[in-house]
């Protein structure tokens, strides 16, 4: 597969921003995302890195687009079952467990999404974001689990990149929060940023950040005696900000159940329902699942809709929480 894109300016496009000149020729590719392929250093004019979008082109500038990293590290397929929803030539989707991570990183090489699909698509898929990342479109937080959409293709992959550039793909969640969250529905909107004591969590901000909006709604409060009081809420998210529904909870007053990073720490009860309290012992990871993911077919035009089972613990704690509300 040839992974460079090359241009020789002509005339009439003299002068423009290269980061302009790129989005209007490729139209497949945001600008965003164009941005920041230029960003990585891999575009070049004349044979010479450019790293600045803004840079201004001339006549008979040749620019040649590296789709992939000659120097990223080779991805290493791994036999690891998928919980595959639905495929076609195009796209599938998966519903991914709790405790995968989607991508290698941060000392994780062997066990991810990624890994799993290299092992049963080999080169199959699409390869926009690089070798590291075959079809990855978006991502879910390690403990997140739930729905994900996986390009086969360049094309495919591009189109839902614009999709999700644009907020037009409906992903909605599920989730259990300590607690009640006022007004039971609504909309939070707000900046999110790096913590600045902490990199590794994301924060709402006032000044700076990323634009981000929460959709959410209540589904249903359980109010059991030796019990605290537990929600059960839908969020529907408008953008895709890192750990957005977890910093947007946290931000309202709340946390997810069985969430180390943003819940609260060393929850202490006088007195606790045993049962429940056993099988609160017994989740791993946030309570967040991302249940449907709706958007429009990158090929057939049309608007599709996923829907992916709920997982074992969360099914579990829902099922003692309405047996001993009933």
């Amino acid at each position: 597969m040839d992974n460079t894109i090359k241009f020789v300016i002509s005339e009439k496009d003299s002068g423009q921003r290269l980061d302009v000149f790129l989005s209007k020729k490729i139209s497949f590719f945001t600008r965003s995302y164009i941005k920041k392929l230029i960003e990585k250093n891999l575009v070049k004019i004349n044979k010479l890195l450019c790293t600045s979008p803004a840079k201004k082109i001339r006549i008979l500038d040749k620019i040649v687009i590296n789709l992939l990293k000659a120097e990223e590290s080779k991805l290493t397929p791994n036999k690891i079952n998928l919980n595959i929803l639905y495929e076609d030539k195009d796209i599938i989707i998966i519903n991914k467990p709790k405790g995968m991570v989607v991508h290698p990183g941060a000392g994780n090489y062997k066990n991810t999404l990624a890994n799993a699909l290299a092992y049963r698509y080999k080169d199959k898929l699409s390869n926009i974001n690089g070798v590291l990342r075959p079809g990855i479109v978006h991502r879910i937080d390690k403990e997140t689990s739930g729905s994900l959409v996986i390009a086969k293709n360049n094309l495919a992959h591009s189109n839902l990149s614009k999709q999700f550039s644009e907020h037009s793909i409906i992903r909605k969640y599920k989730c259990l929060t300590w607690g009640v969250i006022r007004p039971l529905h609504g909309t939070i909107e707000t900046l999110i940023a790096r913590n600045k004591k902490n990199r590794q969590l994301m924060s709402v901000s006032e000044i700076r950040g990323k634009k981000a909006i929460t959709n959410y709604k209540t589904i249903k409060v359980y109010n059991i005696k030796d019990i605290p009081k537990i929600s059960l809420i839908e969020c529907d998210l408008q953008t895709g900000r890192t750990h957005q529904i977890r910093v947007h909870l946290k931000h309202k007053g709340s946390s997810l159940l069985g969430d180390k990073q943003y819940g609260k720490k060393n929850l202490k009860f006088k007195k606790l329902n045993k049962t429940f309290l056993s099988k609160l012992n017994k989740i791993s990871g946030q309570i967040l699942h991302a249940q449907t993911i709706e958007f429009v077919h990158p090929t057939k035009n049309k608007w599709v809709s996923f829907k992916a089972e709920l997982p074992d613990d969360f099914k579990k704690m829902l099922n003692l929480l309405d047996n001993l509300a009933s």
